[in-house]
Parts: C-alpha cells; structure tokens; sequence
C-alpha cells in the first residue's frame, strides 16, 4: 500500500488533476454527461497518452454502480448488447493506434476531438435515417474507437440516440450500461496490450469516492426548469478544459 500511495503521489500534475476531477464531477451531475470530455484534456496536458485514459477510466469506473439495478431494467438491453458489440471491434483499434502515438499529437487529438463532439452536441446534429441494428453496432463501433484513441466513447452514441424514438429514461440507461461496458472493455484490452500503468490507475480509483460525492452535488444542483442554463454552463466548462488542453500553451 504505501508503494501504491507513493505512486500517485508521484503522478505530475496531480493538483490540475484533483481540479479536473472535481469539475467534471459537478458538470455530469448536473448535465447528465460531459465528464471526459473536462477530464481528458486537463490530463494529456500532465501524462503520457496510456496514463491519461488509464486514469480517466478508472475515475468513472465506480461511479455508476448505484445506478445500474435501474439501468438494467429500463434499458433497451439489446441496444447495449449491440453498442457493447461494436466497442470490440473499435476498442482495439483506437487502443493500437494510443500505444504508437506521441503524446503532443494525443495532446491535439484529445482537445480537438473535444471541441469537434462539443459543437455537434450544441448544434443539435442528429442521424435523421432509421435507426437499425448495424448502424447501432458501427456507432458503438466508432464510440469503442474514439475511448480507445483519446479517451470519448460517449458523443457518437448520444447523438445517435438524439434520433431515436426510446424514451428518455430508456435512452439514459443505454449510456449508461455502454459506458459501464466501455470501461471494463477498456481496462480488459489495455491489460492485453500490456498498457495498464499502476500509478494513474490507483490514483483514478481513490479519487473515483470524491467524483461520486461531487456528483451527488451536481445533480442536487440541477433543476429541470432552468435545464438550458445548466447545460449552457456545462458546454462552456468543456470548452474552457479542451481550449486549456491545446499543446500550443505547453
């Protein structure tokens, strides 16, 4: 334990980190989503690429756990089951493509990615076709790429979803079962690739307990009648986070 200690003690930027953490804790309590999209950018900046995503996963890792009896029953279980399918195909792709790339490319990667999935989350872009079993595998597909590569599963799958039909509460327990998933599979295909790194993996779990209680807050923050502004706040916190992540500042 205290060599473990001693590891993330010795994480760089472990303060910008603790920071990001505890915003991105508020922002998805509050917005439903968004927190990898605070997290990813401030850790490229203050680790290696395999470090950054091995912290980031570890962090959400715990945080769904309360909520997945409930996920569970009010999912469109075949939905996941098909998202689940295509992240592996995608995860060891992106995951191949992280272990051979410079950490100032991931840096730029990361922040653009962030910027790019943020603006067609503000636009309102949705898939406007029907929504069929192998366009849910491919989405799940390009979700596993994207968490593989820099750490965003999310976006892909919650603008598919802007198109569908499912109710909302049906549509929230999706995400959350895929990214659940996600997490597992991610921690499964960099343990095969021989990527795990101890130090940012125990540092994410320990700081996982005050990510769920900043949550906690989030949502004990949000109120439905003012939901634009909430969400309004949370685009520019991701905005702030991926702009700040930009290598060019480094």
């Amino acid at each position: 334990m205290p060599d473990a200690l001693a590891d993330v003690l010795a994480l760089p930027g472990l303060g910008w980190l603790v920071l990001a953490v505890s915003v991105a804790g508020v922002v998805r309590g509050f917005a439903g989503f968004g927190s990898a999209m605070v997290i990813m950018p401030v850790a490229s900046t203050v680790l290696d690429p395999v470090a950054a995503i091995t912290f980031m996963i570890s962090v959400e890792l715990l945080g769904p756990i309360p909520n997945i009896p409930g996920a569970w029953r009010a999912a469109a279980r075949p939905d996941v089951a098909r998202l689940t399918l295509g992240a592996l195909i995608g995860l060891p792709l992106g995951v191949f493509a992280l272990s051979r790339m410079p950490a100032e490319l991931f840096g730029w990667l990361v922040s653009l990615a962030v910027l790019g999935l943020l603006a067609a989350l503000m636009a309102g872009w949705r898939y406007r076709g029907r929504l069929t079993p192998r366009l849910t595998v491919g989405t799940g597909a390009l979700g596993g790429a994207l968490a593989g590569a820099v750490g965003l599963a999310g976006p892909p799958v919650i603008m598919l979803y802007m198109a569908s039909l499912l109710p909302v509460a049906a549509i929230r327990a999706n995400l959350t079962l895929y990214l659940v998933m996600i997490d597992l599979l991610m921690i499964s295909v960099l343990a095969a690739f021989g990527l795990l790194q101890a130090g940012a993996m125990i540092a994410g779990l320990l700081l996982s307990v005050p990510y769920m209680a900043v949550n906690w807050l989030g949502g004990r923050l949000f109120d439905p009648a003012r939901e634009g502004m909430f969400r309004a706040v949370a685009y520019g916190i991701i905005a702030t986070s991926a702009v700040l992540g930009l290598p060019l500042w480094h």
